[in-house]
C-alpha cells in the first residue's frame, strides 16, 4: 500500500462489545482514496457492526440502549477518517464530512414515494444542487424513473435497494459504505446492482467499502478485501488473490 497521505479510512485495533458478547475483536483495516474495498464474511461475522461503527450509527445505538436501560455497548480502538480520529463523533457530523451508510434491509420511508425519499435524503444538500443529485440517482438506476411517484413500500426488494443506494448518494459522499446490498435479491437483480456499483466507481471515483457474504460477485471488482469471521480478521489480499485462494473458494464459493 502507498503512504499515509493516500489513506482515507483507517480502523485500528477495534473492539466492540454488546454487553459481554464480543462482536468485533481487535480488527484493523485501511482504505485508500478511490479504492473499492470488500469486507467478506458469513452471517453474524461482524460485518454490520463494523459498518455501523465506521458510520457512527453505533453511537446512536449506544445512547438509545443507555436511555432504556438495555444492553451496554462498548467501543474501543480508533476510527480515523482523513487523518482525524472520529471514533466518538456523532453520525450526523460524519455525514457532513462525507461518510454515507447504505444499510441492509432497505432503510427507506415506505409511506413516501420514490422522489420524496430522494428529497428527504438531501436534507444536507443545497436546494440549488439537489435536482442534479436526484438526476444522477435516476441515471444510475433508470428502473426508478417510472416509479418516482410510487410509494417506496410498494417497491420490490431490488427496487428498494436501488432507492436506498440512490438516497445514500444524494449527499455526494466521499466515502460510501454499502452493508450487504445483495442480501435477499435474485441473481438477476444482484447483477444489476453490481453493475451500478461499478458505474459509481467509474463515473465519480468514489471510495467505497462494501460488506457482503456473497463473495462471488464482489471479489472480481474490489481492489482489496478483508475476510472476517466471529469479529476477527482471518485473511486479506487483493480481489484476485482472494478469488484464487482455495480456502476462500471452499468457504464462499462452495468449490
Amino acid at each position: 500500500m502507498r503512504g499515509t497521505e493516500y489513506i482515507m479510512l483507517e480502523v485500528k485495533n477495534l473492539l466492540v462489545f454488546y454487553e459481554n458478547a464480543l462482536a468485533i475483536n481487535d480488527l484493523s483495516l485501511r482504505v485508500e482514496k478511490g479504492q473499492m474495498v470488500g469486507v467478506i464474511g458469513s452471517n453474524s461475522a461482524g460485518k454490520t457492526t463494523l459498518m455501523n461503527t465506521i458510520s457512527g450509527l453505533i453511537i446512536d445505538m449506544k445512547i438509545k440502549e443507555e436511555r432504556r436501560g438495555g444492553e451496554r455497548i462498548t467501543v474501543m480502538g480508533d476510527v480515523i477518517f482523513n487523518g482525524e480520529t472520529i471514533t466518538h463523533m456523532e453520525p450526523y457530523d460524519r455525514a457532513k464530512k462525507g461518510i454515507a451508510l447504505c444499510r441492509e434491509r432497505h432503510p427507506i420511508f415506505p409511506e413516501s414515494d420514490v422522489l420524496e425519499n430522494l428529497k428527504i435524503a438531501g436534507y444536507l444538500v443545497k436546494r440549488s444542487e439537489l435536482k442534479e443529485r436526484i438526476d444522477f440517482a435516476f441515471n444510475l438506476f433508470p428502473a426508478l424513473v417510472d416509479l418516482k411517484r410510487r410509494r417506496a413500500g410498494f417497491l420490490s426488494g431490488g427496487e428498494q435497494q436501488m432507492l436506498a443506494i440512490g438516497m445514500a448518494l444524494i449527499i455526494k459522499p466521499v466515502l460510501l459504505l454499502l452493508d450487504e446490498p445483495l442480501l435477499g435479491l435474485s441473481p438477476a437483480i444482484q447483477s444489476k446492482l453490481v453493475q451500478a456499483v461499478k458505474n459509481i466507481q467509474k463515473e465519480i471515483g468514489i471510495t467505497t467499502v462494501i460488506s457482503e457474504q456473497f463473495a462471488r460477485p464482489i471479489l472480481p471488482m474490489i481492489d482489496y478485501g478483508y475476510i472476517i469471521e466471529n469479529g476477527m480478521l482471518t485473511l486479506t489480499g487483493s480481489g484476485k488473490e482472494l478469488m484464487d485462494n482455495p480456502e476462500v473458494r471452499s468457504a464462499y464459493f462452495g468449490v
